[in-house]
């Protein structure tokens, strides 16, 4: 048999997942140009290294924000409860609080074609209001970061450079705790089809002493596996069928650990190997 079949998965299958890689690595872009920016400055060209890593931190900052929006949108979605929703709603706010200034001073990096001119949004469309645009665009421009108080600037806005890496992390932190949470979820329901389904078709599967062993609900993966010391050898390859049918009757399937996209399971099955169980 293949172990490298056509890999069909796709981010949108778990974008909750997604928010935690791009945090993870977000939150490492954040630690790793805070550490430069502390650093001595190597000019590069006609700049030094501090504002062009100063760029860089405040659209890695921003962009954590996103991750947020990301898992907001997975955890609305998969139906999760409100103490995992608030928490992470909170963490937000406190990271806001944090950095009060993140989203102007992105916006004027990102947005350079409109807010040179004064055309861009929030606080240039307001100040618009009260004058012109050339006036709005002086007001608000001139972007820098002042070692002496670390310091970015953005016009009047500014954000302190030691408040990041905390933030982050704590934001970073408050993803992956609601992944948990989510993971959490999913395992439960699978354990509860799993022995739904291998009961319903009168195979015992009760505890580890059992001839079929299934994982607790309380890990975020759940695994199968024979004990083989309870099964005849002469009745291994029958039952591994009946185990596979059950689950596929139940929307359920069996993967490797090591080669997920195989597709010998009753083999490893029958000689004692621990599969994933999780949805067709």
């Amino acid at each position: 048999m293949s172990d490298s079949l056509p890999d069909d998965r796709s981010p949108a299958d778990n974008p909750y997942a997604i928010a935690v890689s791009e945090a993870g690595l977000l939150k490492a872009t954040v630690v790793l140009t805070v550490q430069r920016m502390h650093s001595d400055d190597q000019p590069t060209g006609w700049f030094g290294s501090r504002q062009i890593d100063a760029r860089t931190l405040i659209v890695a900052l921003r962009q954590l924000l996103a991750a947020v929006k990301l898992e907001q949108i997975a955890l609305k979605a998969l139906g999760m409860g409100p103490g995992v929703v608030d928490a992470l709603e909170l963490a937000q706010q406190r990271y806001e609080a944090a950095l009060p200034a993140i989203k102007h001073v992105r916006d004027g990096l990102t947005r350079f074609e409109d807010w040179a001119r004064g055309k861009g949004g929030g606080p240039q469309a307001g100040a618009r209001e009260v004058g012109a645009p050339r006036d709005v665009a002086r007001d608000s421009w001139s972007f820098r970061y002042d070692s002496a108080t670390d310091t970015v600037m953005m016009g009047p806005f500014t954000l302190l450079v030691g408040a990041a890496i905390p933030a982050a992390t704590e934001l970073c932190a408050a993803i992956c705790t609601a992944a948990r949470a989510v993971d959490l979820k999913i395992a439960a329901e699978v354990h509860s089809r799993v022995i739904q389904a291998i009961t319903g078709a009168g195979i015992p599967c009760d505890g580890p002493k059992g001839p079929v062993v299934v994982s607790p609900d309380d890990d975020t993966g759940i695994y199968l596996f024979f004990n083989l010391s309870t099964i005849p050898e002469i009745e291994r390859t029958e039952l591994a069928a009946r185990v596979v049918a059950a689950l596929a009757g139940a929307g359920l399937q069996l993967r490797p650990q090591r080669f997920p996209h195989s597709c010998d399971t009753q083999e490893r099955l029958v000689v004692g190997e621990a599969l994933v169980v999780g949805w067709a």
